[in-house]
């Protein structure tokens, strides 16, 4: 008599496609956002709604960059200097014109958008290279920066006091990709924010601090 098993579904990757999306969806809403806004603290960070802008712009190009080089290093991070503006502001190596105001601002972060989707778009996905979370291979990064993308965009919106819920199907991906011990039949966009320490989630506590894991799956 045969006997079927039943297996875990396989989660859809984190692709180029899903990093567009995340970046489309909150260029579409910080071009709304009013100007007297950018300067206002974003949500629980100690940074304001621009500098946390910037440093998502950052955090993309930083991706984008480590796939670059042909031999990308495996225990540190392609080299570029960070510094920061303030002591308690975040450690950036790209920073956006301020005489542009923040039409500027959300056009360096598109443009760092689009370099990371160009980046994991033509990247094997045999290449590895350096992250704090784990040495990631390319879907891996898109799900970084897809992260980066939804989760600073909400604290963005609790600085700017609007409503910021990006796709279900989207915080899916990245929850397994980067977090594949977090709980199952919750919401996905919930969950994710519990993940990274910005919400309670019924039945579990409260991170305190929270690590992803970046490291390539089966």
């Amino acid at each position: 008599m045969s006997r079927t098993v039943e297996t875990e579904p396989v989660a859809s990757p984190v692709t180029a496609d899903d990093v567009d999306l995340a970046v489309r969806l909150a260029v579409g809403v910080l071009r709304e956002a009013p100007p007297e806004g950018w300067s206002d603290k974003a949500g629980s960070l100690e940074w304001d709604c621009w500098e946390t802008v910037e440093h998502l712009a950052n955090d993309l190009f930083y991706y984008a960059v480590q796939l670059g080089p042909q031999n990308p290093p495996l225990d540190t991070h392609v080299p570029f200097a960070l510094s920061r503006k303030r002591p308690d502001a975040p450690m950036v190596f790209v920073y956006a014109d301020r005489d542009a105001g923040p039409a500027g601002l959300v056009q360096v972060l598109e443009a760092c958008g689009a370099l990371l989707v160009a980046m994991v778009r033509t990247t094997p996905p045999q290449v590895r290279a350096h992250h704090g979370a784990g040495v990631s291979d390319p879907e891996g990064f898109a799900a970084l920066g897809v992260r980066e993308m939804l989760v600073h965009m909400h604290d963005v919106a609790e600085g700017f006091g609007f409503d910021w819920t990006p796709p279900s199907a989207l915080c899916s991906r990245v929850l397994a990709r980067l977090f594949p011990e977090a709980p199952g039949g919750t919401d996905p966009w919930l969950t994710l924010l519990w993940a990274t320490g910005r919400a309670e989630l019924p039945g579990h506590p409260r991170l305190t601090t929270w690590r992803s894991d970046s490291t390539p799956r089966a």
